[in-house]
């Protein structure tokens, strides 16, 4: 074959391209106004006849009469990467404090784009996505659950920064304004500390401590379902938090997981315990702990070496908060109590951060705010007081 022979045939300043073919035939190629490329709806024999019907879609382009082909062949055809292609590639080369995702994350980044993101634009070339396919995506996804769809567009955003990064896509399409983020619709009240006592008297004896903990601490669930023995020093009053556990769903079986905690960078942390709850810790090791350095805190019911499921825990807790009067708390309010009694002691937002094992101020200031609300209601409380004769 002649060098060049079979290359794409295209006049300087010409509409498309016309491309020859093995067969010697020629397909004709063009980006349309939508910024994708379309190929004509047969080849031709010539390249001057494919030349010729470019030039009737360019009239159509230009008197504004053009539209999309139903269906378009790109068989044979290099358009770049998918969507969908590129996704495949980015979850796993993803990268966050300069390590891989954890298995949790991983899980939930794949279900997030395979339900909410890939079925609407996983077949769109990525360097062909634009501001109007993430809008007319926006629209329709996930409308009742602005929270979680704000997620799922944090992702598609990173994603596609990403591509912007690696010169798949000539500029970030995703401009929606506020997208990224969604007010809290439920609003979360504290538990007073009557409700708690109330919680704790409630609940199964072997799960008192988590519940102290969980309030007092502000420990997450998964944090405390992995302490064990030794990461409670008693001598020095705190818990060692190194680890949490996730529990993940997966086609082969789902499983526990060990990992480190939630956040990277400060989720591995000592917490001061209360001295009032050391007595109560004492107790639960002494009467609701296997021996053993490694033996579980709070394990299942049914089995000593075995996690406890968030499931059950949430059975348990269930019946509790019904006894205290609280039917809308949840067990993670818990460590949003603790957080807020935290700040009520005056406690700065880097000291907050460090109990909470935080890495940015954004939650540790919400708390704050919290602390701060209760305060200006105790301050009219005592005004009232000083005021009855």
């Amino acid at each position: 074959m002649a060098r060049g022979e079979g290359r794409k045939s295209q006049k300087r300043g010409a509409f498309g391209t016309a491309h020859k073919l093995p067969s010697g035939r020629y397909r004709a190629l063009y980006y349309g106004p939508d910024g994708r490329r379309y190929s004509g709806p047969h080849t031709f024999p010539t390249a001057d006849a494919a030349r010729g019907w470019l030039a009737t879609v360019q009239a159509d382009i230009v008197r504004e009469k053009w539209m999309p082909p139903e269906k378009t062949n790109f068989d044979n055809v290099q358009v770049g990467l998918t969507l969908a292609e590129y996704a495949e590639q980015w979850v796993p080369n993803r990268l966050v404090d300069g390590e891989p995702l954890k298995e949790r994350t991983r899980e939930m980044y794949r279900m997030m784009l395979d339900v909410h993101i890939l079925p609407v634009l996983g077949d769109l070339p990525v360097a062909s996505i634009t501001g109007d396919d993430i809008r007319a995506w926006h629209a329709v996804t996930l409308t009742k659950q602005p929270a979680f769809r704000a997620r799922c567009y944090g992702l598609l955003h990173t994603i596609l920064s990403t591509a912007v990064t690696d010169g798949k896509l000539a500029a970030q399409p995703c401009a929606i304004r506020g997208a990224g983020s969604a007010r809290r619709q439920i609003t979360i009240e504290p538990a007073t500390l009557d409700e708690l006592a109330k919680l704790v008297d409630a609940m199964p004896e072997q799960y008192r401590a988590m519940v102290l903990l969980a309030a007092w601490c502000a420990l997450r669930f998964g944090e405390l379902t992995e302490l064990r023995r030794h990461d409670i020093d008693l001598e020095a009053g705190v818990v060692r938090i190194r680890r949490g556990v996730v529990y993940l769903r997966q086609q082969g079986g789902s499983r526990f997981v060990v990992t480190t905690p939630k956040s990277r960078s400060a989720g591995k942390r000592d917490v001061a315990i209360p001295p009032h709850l050391l007595p109560a810790i004492r107790e639960h090791l002494v009467d609701h702990t296997e021996p053993g350095k490694d033996a579980l805190l709070f394990p299942a019911m049914t089995d000593g070496n075995r996690h406890l499921h968030q499931a059950t825990m949430q059975q348990i807790f269930g019946k509790a908060r019904e006894a205290a009067g609280r039917s809308d708390l949840r067990f993670h309010d818990l460590r949003h109590t603790g957080a807020v009694l935290a700040a009520a002691t005056g406690a700065s937002l880097a000291e907050l951060m460090a109990r909470l094992g935080h890495s940015t101020v954004g939650a540790a200031l919400r708390y704050q705010h919290a602390a701060q609300g209760a305060d200006q209601r105790i301050a009219a409380a005592l005004s009232k007081m000083a005021a009855t004769p």
